[in-house]
């Protein structure tokens, strides 16, 4: 994304197109007891109690985006950070906001909308569920990461793996039964019963959604630069690509199936919030760091909470980044984000777009998916750009590829 000015912001003409149309809402909560070290989401421990002055802010900006909320949202997602850490009486003024500035007429229908809240098992309280379920919220999203108490401090996780069955249990006694679980493979030190025995403890709590992420050292963690001092050895590499097969087969046989590269779900219970990212809807984005899309134009919040307290116009958001709309870079996204999913992305989705951004295009796109059909990488039929079971396991490579077709450059 292109830098923005230091006083540009959401509200700007240039940024927000006037008939753009947004059905979805993330909203992101900084806040972290803990800096895990593999993470590199905008978070921060902080000892100068900012919660209620966040709030406050929040509530502003979320008052001004209501205006480009023009129809009622299908999905709302609240991530971070640990939002589940912010306080129960500022939950509850979050919550009353958004009910009263959105539309909240679809996610009130549980099987039509949703609403999810990320979660760390340590902060979740009854009290806290019942607050979330009055305010419409009819989902949770659970940071679990691995039962094993090894692997966890490995990752500098610190809750007790016991107390995500606790959690879970308040989120459903306050009647919020759509529960998700995160869990992170390839840790150092752990081996592939430790994995099947995660996958096994996160099915049998009953969950229907599971995200599972191969672990990643993104520039910048401390988990990178603990990896760059030999503090530990990266597992095995086919042994991580077994662990990716093990995941699909295991949860296969308990009625999961794998719908994005990363997200297993019993059938109805997909993530329709990401699945809204993946397929390139729009969305409004409120918070320091979160990033928004409409309409082929992006944006990106200040990822400073300083500079998020500290500078308002008219209600919105400073800018980090952001980018108007381009044919080429939207032809690109769209392919980057439909390739992850199982379903793929129709041609006269893709070819339109392609033959928009050049000439030369197209024949390229088609010459490299002709190649990977003929690799067994891609499905046969050329109405989709779909990858196949070995296809998904080079994903990245292949997305890669998709990419270069499009900007050799």
């Amino acid at each position: 994304m292109r830098n923005a000015s230091p006083r540009l912001f959401a509200g700007d003409a240039a940024i927000f197109p006037a008939r753009a149309e947004a059905t979805s809402l993330y909203i992101h909560v900084p806040f972290c007891f803990h800096k895990c070290h593999y993470c590199d989401f905008y978070s921060i421990v902080d000892t100068r109690d900012r919660q209620e002055a966040f709030t406050d802010r929040l509530v502003s900006e979320l008052n001004a985006l209501a205006a480009f909320s023009r129809s009622p949202l299908k999905t709302v997602f609240i991530g971070g950070g640990t939002p589940s850490l912010l306080r129960v009486d500022l939950w509850k003024r979050l919550l009353v906001t958004l009910n009263e500035r959105f539309d909240f007429e679809e996610i009130s229908k549980d099987s039509c909308g949703e609403f999810t809240v990320e979660c760390n098992p340590e902060t979740v309280t009854r009290e806290l569920m019942d607050v979330l379920k009055n305010g419409g919220v009819n989902r949770v999203s659970m940071g679990a990461q691995s039962f094993n108490p090894q692997h966890l401090k490995t990752l500098e996780r610190w809750h007790n793996p016991e107390n995500v069955t606790v959690a879970l249990s308040h989120a459903r006694a306050a009647g919020i039964t759509r529960c998700s679980i995160d869990l992170i493979f390839g840790v150092p030190g752990q081996t592939m019963s430790d994995w099947q025995d995660d996958l096994t403890r996160a099915v049998a709590l009953g969950t229907q959604h599971l995200s599972c992420y191969g672990l990643t050292y993104e520039q910048g963690t401390a988990m990178t630069a603990r990896l760059q001092r030999g503090d530990f050895t990266p597992i095995d590499d086919d042994l991580e690509a077994d662990m990716f097969d093990a995941a699909a087969s295991t949860l296969a046989d308990v009625g999961f199936y794998r719908y994005e590269i990363s997200n297993f779900a019993r059938p109805g219970h997909e993530c329709k919030h990401n699945l809204m990212y993946w397929r390139q809807g729009n969305w409004l984005a409120a918070g320091p760091s979160a990033s928004g899309h409409l309409d082929g134009l992006r944006w990106k919040n200040s990822p400073r909470l300083d500079d998020y307290l500290s500078f308002a116009q008219n209600g919105f958001a400073p800018l980090a980044e952001f980018e108007l709309p381009d044919t080429k870079r939207n032809l690109t996204e769209l392919l980057l984000t439909t390739l992850r999913l199982r379903e793929g992305v129709a041609a006269e989705r893709i070819h339109p777009l392609a033959q928009a951004a050049g000439p030369e295009i197209l024949p390229r796109l088609l010459n490299w998916a002709n190649r990977r059909r003929e690799s067994g990488h891609m499905t046969a039929p050329v109405e989709r750009y779909q990858l196949t079971k070995e296809g998904l396991r080079i994903a990245n490579t292949l997305i890669l590829e998709a990419a270069m077709a499009i900007d050799p450059t």
